[in-house]
């Protein structure tokens, strides 16, 4: 049984017992988190997609970690000019172990 649920600004697709990282949600670790906004639910060979989301569906998961990603680099340049910036950037991420989804 997998979801898709929506956090961030993002989705994710998620089972039982995955970890994932997501957009930064305030918590310590072990801290357990819900996620209300379930756009789909597949178990087995039966499919329930909500429009927009499902009603009753929920996903819950514990807070593993706070880290933060990989450096991106952001390099931009106006030809002829002699007009270079360059800038990084660490996005803040929360690490979750996905522990139940419940319907």
């Amino acid at each position: 049984m997998y979801a898709v649920l929506r956090t961030g600004g993002k989705q994710y697709r998620v089972a039982s017992g995955e970890v994932i990282d997501v957009e930064r949600i305030v918590g310590e670790a072990g801290d357990v988190v819900d996620f209300p906004e379930v756009l789909s639910l597949v178990d087995e060979d039966e499919v329930k997609v909500g429009t927009p989301l499902l009603e009753g569906v929920t996903v819950k998961g514990e807070i593993v970690a706070q880290k933060r990603g990989e450096k991106i680099l952001v390099f931009k340049s106006k030809r002829r000019k002699g007009y270079r910036k360059r800038q990084g950037h660490r996005q803040e991420l929360t690490q979750l172990r996905i522990t139940e989804i419940s319907s």
